[in-house]
């Protein structure tokens, strides 16, 4: 793993999912294999594999300190295209100190991650006046997160999570998105955990190898993601979930 601490030229950035995001890191550790964010290479002239570099904005807090004052209020998403909770943000708690400007200027916020760390800032998040957090939650089976995404926490760890935050007052989600195989079970595994949950499927192609490596090519149909979204959406219906499907 190649980390880098840079110096960001800005921090606060117009998101085409909420009015802002912030994104602490460029890279991410859990190097899941279907990451729509590796796009970024594109842009920042990485030459190793995703997953393989993590450029730290070491300058992220100061940066949001300045912009926060000159931006209209909107709601900020942490974050887009990196987990804001991967394994360095525990040394580096850029995360944390972002939070505590946006909480501080009662920023509306969205967290996702899939990491429990998020626990660690639950004593800010309690506080806040409008926040919420949700744990991106793909598979309720482990050994199908082991093949996609090997290198993030396991699926009882986001859950477990989830409910901590839930049980604290906090706002809760959970994005089942790209939907993996055996994905049916989420239902009763979150029950009482969340406020409400995100469905969409995988509508880009970085991870099909896993699919065909693993003979799982069966889930990557049209007729598979219809027919488990529908019996996921009864699921949480039965669970009184409010379950929105996004594609």
């Amino acid at each position: 793993m190649i980390v880098r601490e840079i110096v960001a030229k800005g921090i606060l950035s117009k998101s085409e999912v909420y009015e802002y995001v912030v994104n602490p890191y460029t890279g991410c550790q859990h190097a899941c294999s279907y990451c729509y964010a590796r796009f970024m290479k594109r842009f920042t002239g990485h030459q190793e594999p995703w997953g393989e570099f993590v450029d730290v904005k070491i300058n992220a807090a100061d940066l949001l300190r300045q912009q926060i004052e000159k931006k209209k209020k909107g709601r900020v998403w942490i974050s887009g295209v990196c987990d804001p909770y991967q394994p360095l943000e525990g040394k580096y708690r850029l995360t944390r100190k972002c939070l505590e400007i946006l909480i501080g200027h009662g920023w509306p916020v969205t967290v996702q991650t899939k990491s429990p760390l998020v626990l660690r800032d639950i004593d800010l998040l309690k506080v806040a006046k409008d926040i919420e957090v949700g744990m991106t939650v793909t598979t309720a089976d482990d050994t199908v997160r082991q093949l996609f995404e090997p290198h993030a926490p396991p699926i009882k760890g986001r859950i477990k999570a989830l409910d901590e935050l839930h049980g604290a007052g906090i706002r809760t989600y959970a994005m089942i998105a790209p939907m993996l195989p055996k994905a049916e079970g989420l239902a009763a595994q979150l029950r009482g955990k969340v406020d409400y949950v995100l469905i969409d499927r995988m509508n880009y192609h970085y991870g099909d190898w896993v699919y065909r490596k693993h003979q799982l090519e069966t889930a990557m149909s049209d007729d598979f993601f219809n027919q488990e979204t529908k019996q996921l959406a009864s699921a949480f219906e039965t669970e009184h979930i409010d379950c929105r499907v996004l594609c």
